[in-house]
């Protein structure tokens, strides 16, 4: 197949970037996203040109680095799936395709479709750790919890940190992010002894990066690949506004 690639290059942070075209000819419907990508790069590159830069590492949707806006929607528009899993079959010959960085203030551009999502590590890290003694392996019914806490700490303990939330939406908002980071913990019993001050410090540094509020779209839950819940972000606020009001009369 056939298709023309609108792409944005941007040489450095601090650099002007624009919207580049270059044909994808030949492209095997088989081929994944990223796989096609590397096609195009490989005759970039045979040419004497700077290929196109991409980040990726896993290609099996579980590390979220390969996250791209594809025409408009982070990691295009199937559901559930990062860029790395969309396939060239989901295109037609002839098509056009927009390849964007995520856009957000908190996620500066490195190079072309590079973008640096530190602010997440600076958010997971304000989140400290458990303090509570976990010694060696127990029995697997000694410390019973709900099978719907069990499940809901699942759902949010499979957020893989790419970003898609925030780049979906017009507030760059990273509730989603954050309240999958503090849900998965706040539902267990080792999270509790940490709950309020997890939520407190996390939140701070999320506005002390730059994110914006949310709006409640749900964009975010639409967008993620994983699609966890923006029942999370309801949970956050509870605990959010707990930890505000016990610090206030500490």
């Amino acid at each position: 197949m056939n298709l023309t690639l609108k792409v944005w290059r941007q040489t450095g942070p601090r650099s002007k970037g624009s919207i580049h075209t270059y044909p994808a000819e030949g492209i095997p419907e088989e081929a994944s996203f990223l796989e096609m990508l590397d096609i195009v790069n490989e005759r970039i590159i045979e040419k004497g040109d700077d290929p196109i830069h991409f980040d990726h590492d896993c290609r099996e949707g579980i590390c979220g680095s390969c996250s791209l806006t594809i025409n408009g929607v982070p990691h295009s528009k199937e559901k559930g799936i990062t860029t790395c899993q969309v396939h060239m079959r989901k295109y037609k010959d002839g098509d056009t395709i927009w390849i964007e960085p995520f856009r957000a203030q908190p996620f500066p551009i490195i190079k072309d479709l590079i973008t640096d999502r530190s602010s997440f590590d600076r958010i997971i890290a304000a989140g400290g750790y458990i303090d509570i003694r976990t010694g060696s392996a127990v029995d697997a019914n000694s410390l019973p919890i709900p099978k719907a806490d069990a499940d809901s700490s699942f759902d949010a303990a499979a957020c893989i940190g790419c970003g898609a939330c925030v780049a979906a939406c017009k507030n760059a908002s990273a509730m989603l992010f954050v309240s999958a980071k503090v849900s998965h913990l706040g539902h267990l019993p080792q999270g509790q002894p940490e709950r309020q001050k997890r939520a407190l410090s996390m939140v701070r540094q999320m506005d002390a990066e730059g994110f914006g509020n949310c709006t409640n779209q749900y964009e975010c839950e639409a967008a993620c690949p994983k699609e966890i819940s923006v029942d999370h972000i309801a949970r956050l606020n509870r605990d959010y506004g707990k930890a505000v009001v016990a610090e206030q009369f500490a």
